[in-house]
């Protein structure tokens, strides 16, 4: 037989043979038409051998190479399909009893063989096929290029079986990888401050079976956290084990983490699994911190003045829009602190209570009564402490509380065209500014450590200017300063217009010292802020430097500022893009990657196909 001319006809028989046989064996139920179809497939698969067959000895050289290629692929198919009837129930007709009851082994290495073959044999000869196919009419045939071709289908055939035969080992044997990001928080500077300053002993009591994962992760946490001071001790309990020891810490069952001083007990509930527990984990350190100052650390009481219209946890009428301070509180809780209001029912236009821990004033609309002014000014000279954070919106100065202090609020609010949050594309952006200045002041020790990498933000905020003839028992640190490209916007549009605006670093938050001639701790603090947006929710949910600047600053002003510092979490950042981010990554991934690769590719070829056509005018 004439070996020249088109040989992928025979492979498609061949093709429709295995598709014969799969429809018998696989899709038709048992009976006629299961036969008809096994029996079909069979017949075309060996007619295509046999014409493979009559090629090869019609062929010589390199397309006798080729033709051999094909016939030793349909053999190898064929091979396959006897793999298969040896471990199917064909096998039971020709003997007593299956391959599986006799053989259970054999049977399932037959059933794992038998598609792995065939997927040897399939893809190679589909790409042959097209090699050999693009010289079926020519005088000569590359039997090398027909060779690579077949070696390339059994490389991407054994890739196929590999991933195939990975998959189901892993399920065979419940192995199961995550591949996402996981790490237990380390103990932050800021708790392990709070266990150098213990001065009782604190136990923590670890409730986990032994061999638990939970457990070694929570063990080395702690492991590290004792360091630091020998009065934190660290025991381990098995709820099952030690139920007696459970019931005294009100532990129900294992997974729990009980830290308790005295009388004084926190609990942390963790479970046992793993997987479940991997949040919480990721932010243990903060968790932790909350109950070591619950246990260790006596609880004062924060005033929020009101009556005023000030912020608030939850907006007081529906015409005040301004964000709320909601996170505000929680964070004063964090620290083992109680919150309450205080306005002129409560007794503030008399004198602020003597247990007052502190008094903040944040983002007033109206003026205070003269009486509530003199009683927040005698609270600060007898050693109290006050956060005031204003808004330049109400045009409130409060001039009789912050002149005894050094400090004088003006309500031009600033604006910035270089260091500015970009939220609507309009001018008005511009009045959101930020900054990474900051002074080494106790109450912004964190901000100072990150500089740049966690600035503050401010919303049309206010300036402090520090008056020249301050009283000489006051000191005064200028804690936060604004980017030195700010001007203070006197028209309000936003743009600078020299001469009457300048640009400079404007004083935006200050530390107040009022020294008694006493111990330091007894001395008044006050931390003043041209922004009360600064402490608000809008802002404490997006800027890690506000959440900075609150902590560490209500830290100082409570005389805590030896604990002051970051706490660690691993706990994954979500990234967040604008609507017309997401429009630009979107077609990015979709026509932009794909058209860099097509176009790295036409390049290469380009440069490979170059030297091939000059190759004949060299050598003329």
């Amino acid at each position: 037989m004439n070996a020249r001319g088109r040989s992928y006809g025979w492979s498609i028989l061949y093709g429709l043979g295995l598709i014969g046989v799969y429809l018998g064996e696989r899709i038709v139920t048992p009976g006629r038409m299961r036969v008809a179809f096994t029996i079909g497939g069979l017949v075309l698969l060996l007619i295509a051998i046999a014409v493979r067959a009559l090629r090869v000895q019609g062929s010589d050289g390199d397309r006798r190479r080729v033709e051999l290629y094909l016939l030793g692929l349909y053999c190898l198919g064929l091979v396959a399909l006897l793999v298969y009837f040896a471990q199917s129930d064909v096998w039971s007709r020709l003997a007593s009893k299956p391959l599986h009851d006799t053989s259970p082994r054999l049977a399932v290495m037959l059933a794992a063989l038998w598609p792995a073959l065939m997927v040897c044999a399939v893809i190679p000869l589909g790409l042959v096929e097209l090699s050999y196919a693009a010289m079926a009419q020519a005088d000569q045939v590359e039997a090398a290029r027909v060779r690579d071709a077949a070696l390339s289908g059994l490389g991407l055939a054994a890739a196929l079986v590999f991933a195939f035969a990975a998959v189901y080992v892993f399920s065979e044997r419940d192995v199961r990888w995550d591949l996402s990001y996981f790490r237990t928080a380390r103990p932050g500077q800021s708790t392990r401050r709070v266990v150098q300053a213990l001065t009782e002993p604190v136990e923590v009591s670890l409730f986990f079976p032994p061999a638990n994962d939970v457990r070694d992760e929570v063990a080395e946490y702690f492991r590290d956290l004792t360091r630091e001071s020998k009065e934190l001790e660290v025991h381990f309990y098995d709820q099952a084990v030690d139920p007696a020891k459970a019931r005294e810490l009100g532990v129900s069952g294992n997974g729990s983490v009980v830290i308790g001083r005295g009388n004084r007990r926190e609990q942390l509930v963790l479970g046992t699994d793993l997987e479940r527990a991997r949040n919480q984990l990721r932010t243990v350190d903060q968790e932790v911190q909350k109950r070591l100052l619950a246990v260790a650390k006596p609880r004062k009481v924060v005033y929020l003045t009101t009556g005023h219209g000030e912020r608030s946890a939850e907006r007081s009428t529906g015409t005040d829009q301004r964000s709320t301070i909601a996170q505000l509180r929680d964070l004063i809780t964090s620290q083992n602190e109680e919150v309450r209001n205080l306005g002129a029912a409560e007794g503030l236009a008399s004198e602020v209570p003597g247990d007052a821990g502190a008094v903040l004033i944040t983002g007033p609309t109206s003026p205070f009564l003269p009486e509530e002014m003199a009683a927040l000014r005698r609270y600060f000279d007898r050693g109290g402490r006050l956060g005031v954070a204003l808004d330049p919106e109400a045009g409130l100065d409060f001039k009789q509380l912050l002149a005894p202090m050094g400090l004088e609020f003006v309500s031009t609010t600033l604006a910035n065209d270089q260091a500015f949050v970009r939220r609507n594309n309009q001018a008005s952006d511009h009045g959101i500014i930020l900054t990474g200045s900051f002074s080494s002041h106790p109450s912004v020790t964190t901000l100072s450590q990150l500089g740049g990498r966690a600035p503050l933000i401010l919303l049309n905020s206010g300036y402090l200017e520090e008056l020249k003839d301050k009283p000489s028992d006051i000191s005064l640190d200028v804690s936060v300063r604004a980017h030195p490209a700010t001007w203070n916007d006197a028209n309000k549009n936003f743009r600078f217009d020299p001469p009457a605006e300048a640009r400079k670093s404007w004083t935006l938050a200050a530390a107040v010292a009022k020294k008694k001639g006493g111990k330091p701790e007894d001395d008044g603090r006050a931390i003043v802020v041209a922004d009360s947006d600064a402490l608000s929710d809008l802002l404490l949910e997006v800027s890690r430097g506000n959440a900075f600047f609150a902590l560490d600053g209500f830290r100082w002003l409570m005389g805590d500022e030896s604990v002051a510092g970051a706490v660690t979490s691993e706990a994954d950042v979500p990234i967040e893009h604008t609507r017309k981010q997401d429009v630009v990554w979107f077609y990015s991934s979709i026509f932009l990657v794909p058209a860099a690769v097509l176009g790295t590719g036409f390049l290469i070829t380009r440069r490979r196909r170059t030297p091939k056509a000059s190759a004949p005018e060299a050598q003329g």
